[in-house]
């Protein structure tokens, strides 16, 4: 299932990298802020909301990055260059992403800065909605995000463009050890 998610996730201009670890992943994220120049200067940000991951990751390797923020307000993610956040399921039929984002944190993260890292555990690739539907009960959901690709519309005399909406870049970091194999 995860091979048909990748395919259909790039297919619609997202980037999806796959880790067995979350010292895996973390390396790779820490390379990608430092490459992406994160630093302590407006439209430079990185922030990153609240997460399982998170909560399990070594305090000393993110405590280290200049210009990364957990703190998060609207104005702060607004003059982020990249957010970070957990989502809760993928469908491997569209290549979409599913987060529950009832908490303003991680819609803030996942709208405002210019690059969105999603963190996906590997387990959590479902094969359609029809399967997310019947494992989601909706009273415990207040507000569901669906993600496919990066922002995009292209409703200005039909010329496609990216990133007006929302962010210009998906990352999408599937994690083997934060739910296992798919």
């Amino acid at each position: 299932m995860y091979d048909q998610f990748r395919t259909k996730a790039e297919g619609v201009s997202a980037e999806v990298h796959r880790f067995q670890t979350q010292t895996e992943a973390m390396d790779f994220i820490l390379e990608f802020m430092k490459q992406e120049n994160v630093s302590d200067t407006p439209n430079q940000y990185a922030v990153w909301a609240q997460c399982p991951f998170l909560e399990q990751a070594d305090k000393g390797k993110v405590s280290d990055v200049n210009g990364l923020y957990f703190d998060i307000n609207r104005e702060r993610a607004n003059q982020a260059r990249v957010g970070i956040s957990q989502v809760d399921w993928a469908l491997a039929d569209t290549g979409t992403l599913v987060q529950d984002a009832s908490a303003i944190d991680k819609r803030l993260v996942s709208t405002l800065p210019s690059i969105h890292i999603a963190l996906l555990p590997s387990s959590a690739v479902l094969p359609d909605m029809a399967s997310w539907l019947s494992c989601v009960n909706p009273k415990n959901t207040g507000y569901i995000s669906m993600i496919t690709g990066p922002s995009r519309t292209a409703d200005i005399e039909r010329v496609l463009t990216i990133g007006v909406h929302g962010p210009e870049r998906l990352v999408i970091v599937c994690v083997d050890e934060l739910g296992g194999d798919n």
